[in-house]
């Protein structure tokens, strides 16, 4: 009779563990690969065109300098000789690059994300019913909610630090310092790409399409609802801009000129009497050839960051809430 030799516990190989992540961490992980890979990419092209740029615009601007065209301010650039003109040439190509192309992307990152990556997050699960399955598990909603949004959260704070990082360094050095390009910061593409811009606006739009998501959970609609959102609230903001910093009022002579890199909210006329009416009446209903001075109220470029602090402020604020509600709204 042959009998069935058991393996003695003590002689018998144990299991190692596989290393790596387990778990909830490991699942988000997996869930995420091609999200990651992809903003991975997108990632290292733009710092390698941010690089790029900053290394031509250097190039260009020393030679300006060697050949006396140019000394280190925008008012010194001299486009009178052809020499001058033909050497200046070459910085059209990473300026078009940077103000025509990397801008907008970046200003339209937070729609991207909101759309792309927060709104299907938590839609799919619904929509699919894989939601289902996490009563089977031990763990609790809150803390598979938690780790379902750190791995896309994390990654999405990265990419726009760093691109909000390196587009605003390139911009102080090659843009409003350097013969680039004529850029203020307060412009429409301007603005949303530096700072602290990105990374707010991004972790907005990424809370408010999972918000949506778990609101309306199904996928398609949830997408097209965020992204109309996302653009409805940078309407919104961009009407209330001009009020988050106290704006500067000044009355010059006829000939003084706008303060360089200044946000222009309004202009006029001081009239005789000493009223002041706006440019818009003057040509309508008002005369104002009698003009004794001119007066303008505008944000210095001074007020740059303050506007931004608080911006990001009411936006951070406003993501905080919204992720709050959607852990206290989730049971599964």
């Amino acid at each position: 009779m042959v009998r069935d030799v058991l393996p003695d516990r003590a002689t018998a190989p144990t299991a190692v563990a596989a290393p790596g992540l387990r778990g909830l961490l490991w699942l988000a992980l997996r869930q995420n690969l091609f999200l990651l890979r992809t903003m991975g990419v997108l990632l290292a092209l733009a710092v390698a065109e941010l690089a790029r740029i900053h290394i031509a615009c250097r190039h260009i601007e020393g030679v300006l300098s060697r050949t006396g065209c140019y000394s280190g301010a925008w008012n010194t650039l001299s486009m009178d000789e052809a020499r001058c003109r033909t050497l200046f040439a070459p910085i059209n190509r990473p300026g078009f690059w940077y103000l025509e192309v990397l801008q907008p992307a970046v200003t339209a990152l937070p729609l991207l994300v909101g759309v792309f990556i927060g709104a299907p997050l938590l839609a799919q699960e619904y929509e699919r019913g894989t939601i289902r399955l996490i009563r089977a598990q031990s763990v609790s909603p809150a803390r598979w909610l938690a780790v379902r949004l750190a791995v896309p959260g994390l990654a999405v704070l990265t990419v726009s630090g760093v691109l909000a990082a390196l587009m605003s360094w390139v911009w102080w050095t090659d843009i409003l310092n350097g013969p680039a390009g004529f850029d203020p910061p307060f412009q429409f593409f301007t603005y949303p790409a530096l700072g602290l811009a990105p990374v707010a606006w991004s972790l907005f739009a990424l809370v408010l399409g999972v918000f949506i998501g778990r609101l309306v959970r199904r996928t398609l609609p949830a997408m097209f609802l965020t992204g109309a959102l996302v653009a409805a609230a940078h309407g919104l903001v961009l009407w209330a801009r001009p009020f988050f910093h106290s704006a500067v009022e000044q009355v010059a002579t006829l000939s003084t000129p706008k303060p360089a890199n200044a946000w222009l909210l309004d202009r006029g006329a001081v009239l005789p009497d000493g009223s002041r009416v706006s440019t818009d009446l003057c040509r309508v209903s008002i005369s104002c050839d009698d003009t004794t001075a001119a007066w303008l109220r505008y944000h210095p470029v001074d007020h740059f960051v303050p506007i931004q602090l608080v911006e990001a402020g009411i936006l951070l604020t406003l993501t905080a809430a919204l992720l709050v509600a959607v852990f206290r709204w989730t049971r599964v």
